[in-house]
């Protein structure tokens, strides 16, 4: 089977391309790059495009795959469409709309998965991060268990074929898991995780209750100022990463994304040339020296991301004091 067309079975049911491409992209440019980025990964074989409203590019995503579709590249059911709820729609009355928005915006009837993008809720309104007027973030006291219920009403109704998180530890996920009245159990949790990060315990925790490990960040990020710590190591610079990869004539890039799917981890590759989106999808090799070296080499524990690192010191802060936010390292 060609690697690009491999699948991992969901605890519904359903199956999700092991392979995904990632659309975030810094503001000033994520209506641009998704316009211009993902036709080309549709064209050479991605098929699992990851999305969120947060990204504010969802409807130049829609007109991407619209396009794809048009033009016989791809049918609708060929593409597995993930979109994300953000913080300030936790409320239950809020989330079907939310969904509802983005479907509109993708020119989608369905998308195929729905996640909750963090394990906490901000004050409902436009803002994307609403603030008080010295600066900080203003919280909304929705326990995530109620929006979980609210997301289950919308894979009820065919909104959403499955329902999983995003940014979840393992109590989190346990939270929801042991909720009374539980109907469907998450398919998955995605979060940051990379050789210098592989989030070990968080997947033997995930593996064990049937829950899918999505990788973002997998290539260790893009170099964004104010959303990555600039002072990390550059993960494709490694040099073991770079002796593997010399080994087997591939690039770092694909060594790491072979890692990941290695481990059973689904991973999200980003690019933001065209040059590195068609050789991400290629990475069609066989070593298990990859897993074993990177995997007792590697994991330092460091997050990139520095959003997921200001979370989780905010909410240990002033949101939920004694139950740490961000995954295992």
């Amino acid at each position: 089977m060609d690697p690009k067309d491999q699948k991992v079975k969901l605890n519904d049911g359903h199956f999700i391309p092991v392979l995904g491409f990632g659309t975030y992209a810094p503001p000033e440019v994520a209506k641009k790059e998704a316009l211009e980025f993902t036709p080309f990964a549709i064209e050479v074989g991605f098929r699992h495009i990851d999305c969120a409203h947060v990204y504010q590019n969802e409807e130049q995503i829609g007109q991407a795959i619209q396009s794809k579709v048009a033009d016989g590249t791809v049918k609708r059911e060929d593409i597995f469409c993930t979109s994300k709820l953000w913080c300030t729609s936790f409320r239950p009355e809020l989330v079907r709309p939310a969904l509802e928005k983005s479907l509109k915006s993708l020119q989608l009837d369905y998308v195929d998965l729905y996640i909750m993008h963090y394990p906490l809720a901000l004050k409902p309104g436009e803002d994307i991060l609403p603030t008080d007027e010295n600066g900080k973030l203003v919280f909304d006291s929705v326990d995530f268990c109620r929006t979980w219920e609210a997301l289950e009403k919308c894979k009820d109704v065919g909104l959403t074929k499955s329902i999983g998180v995003s940014n979840f530890n393992h109590k989190q996920l346990e939270k929801i898991l042991n909720k009374p009245g539980l109907k469907y159990k998450p398919v998955c949790n995605q979060v940051e995780c990379h050789p210098y990060l592989n989030q070990r315990k968080l997947l033997d925790f995930c593996k064990s209750h049937d829950i899918v490990l999505v990788a973002y960040s997998a290539l260790g990020s893009q170099r964004v100022k104010g959303w990555v710590n600039l002072n990390h190591p550059i993960l494709l610079e490694d040099p073991v990463l770079s002796a593997i990869a010399q080994k087997h004539k591939k690039t770092p890039a694909l060594v790491a994304l072979r890692y990941q799917i290695q481990r059973g981890v689904v991973v999200l590759a980003k690019g933001n040339n065209k040059k590195w989106i068609k050789e991400n999808v290629q990475f069609s090799f066989n070593s298990l020296s990859i897993f074993a070296r990177l995997y007792f080499v590697f994991s330092v524990g460091d997050y990139y991301c520095t959003f997921s690192s200001s979370v989780h010191e905010i909410f240990q802060q002033e949101y939920w004091s004694g139950l740490p936010l961000l995954a295992f390292s």
